[in-house]
């Protein structure tokens, strides 16, 4: 298929993607047209070499192994945040894609693209940020690539990962998993990571001294799979990270591949302070802002309990809260209780918030 027999127009795709010619940024927030973008455009385009099931990473056989196999992209600006870099994000990015699935991570590769002029001080920042991030996640970065684009033709420094791990025998984590009566738990407070790159991006202040909550989560993972003791698994159906889009985007994606429905209580779900005013400044919904060091476990009911103070025995779990549970009802919808009783649907982000996040 060359350029000149594309025609948008023959897609089978609702608005808003065929009405826009063009890439827009939404199409790359984790919403609905970052959605309508794989499904109605990338995946015809692949047809059988394309992926069967949309997760965070690839899970295949390799003779009596399973493996978890990961990439993602990081084009955050600024390079350089409170409490992380680009470089700390791409390695934990991936690591947490891998730890989804209940993966160990075993090594990543690294692919740079630095435009022209970026002063080398600050690609040696990241690299250091990825050595220390890596280490400290057990992982080895075992190949990578750079190239180098003009001087105005990107943004100082763009980083590609991918990543391998190795998941345990019999373990089973993925969204079509998840049924009515699963316990909805998430690690801690929401909203950290977008508020803190946004409170140093184009001289907005809010009065706060946030720092991104960007973090490897395998062994958080590992806790809450033995809340109790090695030899016993507790029966967690869904994990996922909610990066782009937030918790609305994580939900919405697990309800609509499990045909379930989603129902929240509000109040449970831990916003912090400086989240919640630098977001009704702005006027954005925190449930809609992204994280980099935080996860949404799906639990079977007589699991909940145990893994829940699991997480909250653990350094990077220690904000864990039970949010809602799964439904029969409304399937593929999120609907939340407010603090007033009323009720609202937490649909799929259209677009992107807060661009250039992660």
């Amino acid at each position: 298929m060359t350029a000149e027999t594309v025609d948008p127009a023959a897609w089978s795709c609702p608005a808003p993607l065929r009405d826009s010619p063009t890439v827009v940024m939404g199409h790359g927030g984790g919403g609905a047209l970052s959605a309508e973008l794989v499904e109605h455009l990338f995946l015809p385009a692949f047809g059988a070499a394309g992926a069967t099931e949309l997760d965070d990473c690839a899970v295949f056989a390799v003779g009596s192994a399973r493996l978890a196999f990961s990439t993602d992209s990081y084009v955050v600006r600024p390079l350089f945040f409170p409490g992380g870099s680009i470089g700390e994000l791409a390695v934990n990015g991936t690591v947490n894609d891998l730890a989804m699935s209940g993966a160990r991570p075993l090594c990543l590769s690294t692919a740079f693209i630095l435009e022209e002029g970026t002063p080398l001080t600050d690609l040696a920042r990241i690299a250091t940020a990825m050595g220390e991030a890596a280490r400290a996640a057990g992982v080895r970065l075992a190949t990578g690539d750079t190239k180098v684009v003009d001087a105005g033709h990107g943004h100082g420094v763009f980083v590609n990962t991918a990543g391998i791990g190795l998941i345990p025998d019999g373990l089973d984590i993925r969204p079509a998993r998840v049924r009515p009566g699963d316990a909805i738990l998430v690690s801690g407070d929401v909203g950290v990571h977008g508020v803190a790159v946004l409170s140093c991006r184009e001289g907005l202040e809010f009065g706060t001294t946030l720092q991104s909550d960007t973090a490897p989560l395998h062994d958080l993972v590992a806790a809450m799979l033995h809340p109790g003791s090695p030899d016993a698994r507790a029966d967690i159906h869904a994990l996922r990270d909610p990066t782009r889009g937030g918790l609305a985007a994580s939900l919405n994606e697990i309800a609509r591949a499990a045909g379930v429905g989603v129902d929240l209580v509000e109040r449970s779900i831990p916003v912090p302070a400086a989240v919640a005013d630098a977001c009704g400044i702005l006027g954005l919904d925190p449930l809609y802002v992204a994280n980099e060091g935080k996860l949404v476990a799906f639990v079977a009911p007589g699991d909940a309990d145990r893994v829940l103070a699991a997480m909250r025995r653990h350094p990077n779990g220690r904000g864990a809260a039970l949010i809602g549970t799964v439904v029969a009802e409304h399937p593929g919808l999120v609907v939340a209780r407010t603090a007033f009783g009323a009720t609202r649907v937490v649909d799929l982000p259209l677009g992107e918030q807060l661009p250039r996040i992660c």
